[in-house]
């Protein structure tokens, strides 16, 4: 009892203490020092196999998940703070922005097991830590621990009982401020943000979810890093090896030419039973070594070695849909690999520089590698190819995004028509006129960089519209046969952007009705996007790099617009360009009417209507028939006609009430035959624009009546923005609902009724049926949504 009384006065003593010196972040390290001890990282990783390790596997690493990595992971994770991996978590948080649009000069680079590789090298960067790193007592590690602390203020604050949060007390904006609290600051924290518990505006973790994370907390936060691959896939990883690290001058060309384009996927080799993914990196170490990563900021960098090897790093992170790029490896793709590099004859005489400005223009860095293999290799999978620029070095930005259209369709130029002497010759001819941004690294003056780049961009249109018309004379090839049509095999012939405000999706297909706009891309298009948006986009950059960036891609869109108009009756042409830049400024205009748009050659396709556009869609689509996937139709779902229907009604919606809904809101379905599982849809809302040219006010040249929505089976995009649930009975009700919305009041009855609102107490069960149906329908292209846009309303 004496004991007791003792502790008691001294918990009292502690407490006051914080208290007292809550203000001062100087005093309460101080004072957490003297209670704990000093601070120090410590070492959480456990044996593979250990009891410990497979606890936190199986008990504790699904609840992280499930209820953290959904707003943890990637750059724009608040506070930096990465849960998508026990070095993340390890790793704690920052307070900088990765997304920091105005800084004059570009940042330190913290990307996760790139840019520092213990824990010790992470708090030298700047970062915090979110566990206890003092004494390791069950005490200190619930009250000198961020992540507990937060864990506690949410179970001591539930979520008020309110469907919509109030606006002035809670902030889900992207751009919000993040306090990002040390431990030193929790207590003020505590104080002035009592509701802002982890996690973060969502309801509390369920009691026992609760028990089994505290309890982790309390031991210590023992870790487990991921489980080492199968030996089998081991094995096929040093055939791999091998085959990129050969000696001959070919093939260390062609593996650097596949490691910058594939540097960004997720590869996995398919005929293996458990699917592990990785990454390709830049090793000093070569083969059957452990690898030593070379950390650049871009893939094509100065490695400062005599040698490069090309190595696979397996992914320590959860797999989260918003950057996951799966791409399959097999035997069948090394022989292409072989097929289209390393068999046909030429020679390559020497390497080429690491140079920037030589390094970032792929049509000098590789131009001994022939043309048409390097086109087939990106269309073999365009849609990787094509999602590199969304998913890749970014999670999210608008400013990169406003440079496309909300929908719109991907046609490409058959690469037989890139097995020509005289294109070889013409893109070397036009090197000079094809330098990108990146070669100005990460810190650029845009005005002058801007004008120097449209000068040269003028002067290579002006070129390829002369070389067209030799090649194109009389409109002879100009019809459907000039797009490649997969061989009739492959998916990635077309594909649809959709866009979602700050992030967007690249699916396979023309999925959708027809829409405003669509591109036609060529090698040299397709290859400038990839160095632009992809290999030499550094997020880290400073505003004028990604200004640049955002602005060179407006005259890449522009060019591939133009080639797809080319297939249209020549009065037509200037006629659609103009409703598409509907109140562009002049430089704008005089640009599309001069250089990007003075191909005069007929189009070879004899037009039998007066709406040509349409009429060329649908003869692209009837091209590009036996490649068309079934993955999105409606007409799939494990449901009756009835609501095959009623979905179909909703999908029609257009106008301006359109712009009342999120940019996507997923629909979970019970079906009426309780043996089949749910069925899951996205509605996509479209936003129309007079034209996508206006760098920030984009508001402005919104064109709300012409809005419209896209509804497809299963689950597309990242990032939801509402949750709805509905019984298969019930879709004639809520088709009805969602066809009133006229009004936020009305909408809110919407979500009223089949809404799961992020205040919802059965958000996580939903949650959690919603991901485990995503992941069971698509094992190898699925990963874990993401929440940071579920709105409040």
């Amino acid at each position: 009892m004496i004991f007791s009384v003792v502790k008691n006065k001294k918990n009292l003593i502690v407490f006051f203490t914080v208290l007292i010196f809550s203000g001062c972040a100087v005093y309460a390290g101080l004072n957490y020092d003297q209670i704990y001890g000093k601070s120090a990282p410590r070492d959480r990783i456990t044996p593979a196999y250990s009891t410990v390790a497979e606890h936190y596997l199986t008990e504790v690493k699904p609840i992280i998940e499930n209820r953290c990595v959904v707003c943890h992971a990637c750059y724009d994770a608040p506070c930096q703070l990465k849960m998508s991996s026990s070095e993340g978590i390890d790793r704690g948080a920052n307070k900088e922005k990765v997304y920091e649009g105005t800084r004059l000069l570009a940042s330190n680079l913290t990307r996760m097991f790139i840019d520092a590789q213990s824990t010790e090298q992470w708090r030298e960067l700047g970062f915090n830590p979110v566990l206890n790193e003092r004494d390791q007592t069950a005490e200190a590690n619930t009250q000198a621990g961020v992540m507990a602390r937060m864990l506690q203020l949410k179970q001591a604050h539930p979520l008020p009982e309110q469907k919509i949060l109030n606006q002035d007390e809670w902030d889900f904006s992207l751009d919000r401020d993040q306090q990002c609290p040390t431990i030193e600051e929790m207590t003020k924290y505590e104080q002035d943000y009592p509701n802002w518990g982890m996690p973060y505006g969502l309801p509390q973790l369920a009691d026992g979810e609760n028990k089994i994370l505290m309890s982790w907390l309390e031991a210590g936060s023992p870790m487990a890093s991921v489980p080492p691959a199968p030996e089998s896939t081991m094995n096929k990883i040093k055939t791999w090896e091998a085959f990129l690290n050969g000696d001959s001058l070919k093939q260390q060309l062609t593996s650097r030419y596949i490691f910058e384009h594939l540097f960004v996927s997720h590869l996995y080799f398919e005929d293996e039973e458990e699917t592990v993914f990785f990454n390709l990196v830049r090793s000093r170490s070569a083969t059957v070594t452990p690898v030593d990563l070379i950390a650049t900021r871009r893939p094509f960098d100065e490695p400062n070695v005599e040698r490069v090897y090309y190595r696979f790093v397996q992914v320590r992170e959860t797999i989260v849909d918003k950057t996951h790029m799966p791409y399959a490896l097999n035997k069948a793709k090394m022989a292409r690999f072989k097929a289209l590099f390393l068999e046909p004859s030429y020679a390559v005489t020497e390497l080429p520089s690491y140079d920037p400005v030589s390094s970032s223009n792929p049509m000098v860095s590789f131009t001994q590698l022939p043309v048409e293999a390097r086109y087939k290799f990106m269309l073999d999978n365009a849609q990787n190819t094509i999602m590199g620029f969304i998913k890749g070095p970014v999670c999210r930005g608008q400013l990169a995004l406003n440079v496309i259209n909300d929908r719109f369709w991907v046609f490409f130029v058959d690469p037989d028509m890139a097995n020509l002497p005289s294109v070889n010759a013409f893109y070397e001819r036009q090197a000079h006129n094809l330098r990108l941004p990146a070669e100005k690294e990460s810190n650029t003056v845009p005005i002058t960089n801007w004008l120097h780049y449209s000068k040269q961009q003028g002067d290579f249109l002006r070129a390829k519209n002369d070389f067209m018309k030799t090649t194109f004379k009389n409109g002879e090839h100009l019809t459907p046969q000039v797009i490649w049509d997969g061989n009739g095999i492959n998916q990635n012939a077309s594909l649809t952007v959709f866009r979602h405000f700050d992030s967007a999706t690249v699916t396979k297909g023309l999925i959708g009705e027809q829409p405003k706009t669509a591109w036609v891309l060529d090698y040299s298009l397709l290859e400038r996007i990839h160095y632009l948006l992809v290999a030499g986009f550094d997020v880290y950059g400073n505003f004028g790099h990604q200004l640049v960036t955002r602005m060179y891609m407006d005259f890449l869109r522009m060019e591939g617009e133009s080639n797809f108009l080319s297939l249209l009756p020549e009065a037509i042409r200037h006629q659609e360009l103009a409703d598409w830049y509907q109140g562009a400024n002049t430089d704008l205009k005089l640009f599309i009417q001069g250089d990007i748009n003075e191909f005069d050659q007929p189009s070879g396709i004899t037009y039998l209507t007066d709406t040509p556009k349409k009429e060329l869609l649908d003869k692209l689509k009837t091209h590009l028939a036996l490649v068309q996937p079934t993955r999105y139709e409606l007409s799939e779902a494990a449901l009756g006609n009835q609501a095959i229907a009623a979905l179909t009604t909703i999908g029609r919606m257009q106008g301006e009430h359109v712009s009342l809904f999120p940019e996507l809101s997923y629909i979970m379905v019970t079906p009426n035959d309780t043996n089949k599982p749910p069925q899951l849809f996205t509605l996509v809302r479209n936003s129309a624009h007079k034209n996508i040219s206006s760098l920030f006010n984009e508001e402005s040249n919104r064109l709300f009546t012409r809005d419209n929505v896209t509804i497809v089976r299963g689950v597309l995009g990242s990032y939801p923005g509402a949750f709805w649930s509905v019984k298969e009975a019930e879709l004639p009700a809520l088709t009805e609902k969602v066809l009133a919305v006229k009004s936020e009041e009305s909408y809110k009855a919407l979500l009223d009724q089949f809404g799961i609102r992020r205040t919802n107490p059965e958000f996580w069960p939903f949650s959690d049926t919603l991901n485990q149906t995503y992941q069971a329908n698509y094992p190898i292209e699925s990963g874990l949504l993401d929440y940071n846009r579920v709105e409040n309303r």
